[in-house]
């Protein structure tokens, strides 16, 4: 009977490794992926900072609705401080406090919750209570809505976790507020409230996590190829 040709050598150690090649590229590009999507990320937060840092040394800005976030304005009008509220939890050394929101009523405009600072809950000093009217210098707070993780607000005893202006302004009996907010930006004085001295500045960890996705993928490259170089030996 006739004898079939063999298949060559070559051609076999390469059908050997086709599996392992279609399980390992999908988890290769998955890798490079997340590494180019942290890259993306970290561009991002590095303007997104720059742009706080722009924020802070430039002067502030007359108040123009709608209100962009992040932005360092000044608005004027009269603080309601009958209507006040704590928003939040802050500790400070040993000390537990929250942060003290003022709506601030203006002539033919909605009035605006300003975040005047940080106070303790058990209160170790007066707090100031500015009467007439005020310019206010601070930075737009966006408004939160509650997840479902976020403590329940009590709305009697004004105390509440998320800084949701339209719910807030209703607990205060303001039928319409601005749906932003503003933080007040100062210097501390010792007195109270303890305004924010800077804009916020969130963690910028994308070059970390661009370096172990990258890092991850290299790795498995090498692995792939040592393996693969051990199994032509073997099949030799």
């Amino acid at each position: 009977m006739p004898q079939h040709a063999a298949t060559p050598a070559p051609n076999r150690r390469w059908r050997r490794l086709l599996l392992p090649v279609l399980v390992t590229l999908p988890v290769l590009l998955a890798l490079i992926g997340l590494g180019t999507w942290q890259v993306e990320r970290l561009a991002w937060k590095t303007d997104l900072l720059a742009r706080f840092a722009a924020a802070e040394a430039a002067p502030a800005e007359s108040l123009v609705e709608p209100a962009v976030p992040f932005t360092k304005v000044s608005v004027t009008g009269r603080f309601d401080h009958a209507r006040e509220a704590l928003v939040g939890i802050e500790l400070r050394g040993t000390t537990m406090g929250g942060r003290l929101v003022t709506p601030l009523m203006r002539d033919g405009a909605v009035p605006i919750l300003i975040d005047r600072g940080w106070v303790p809950f058990e209160r170790d000093r007066p707090v100031a209570h500015p009467e007439g009217e005020v310019t206010v210098t601070g930075w737009v707070r966006p408004g939160e809505t509650a997840g479902w993780t976020a403590a329940t607000d009590d709305v009697a005893g004004r105390r509440f976790y998320t800084f949701d202006p339209t719910t807030i302004g209703a607990a205060l009996g303001l039928p319409r507020v601005a749906p932003w907010g503003l933080v007040v930006l100062g210097a501390a004085d010792g007195g109270l409230p303890e305004p924010a001295r800077t804009l916020p500045r969130p963690n910028n960890n994308h070059l970390g996590y661009v370096i172990t996705w990258y890092g991850l993928a290299l790795a498995l490259v090498g692995v792939f190829a040592v393996w693969a170089r051990r199994r032509f030996k073997e099949d030799r």
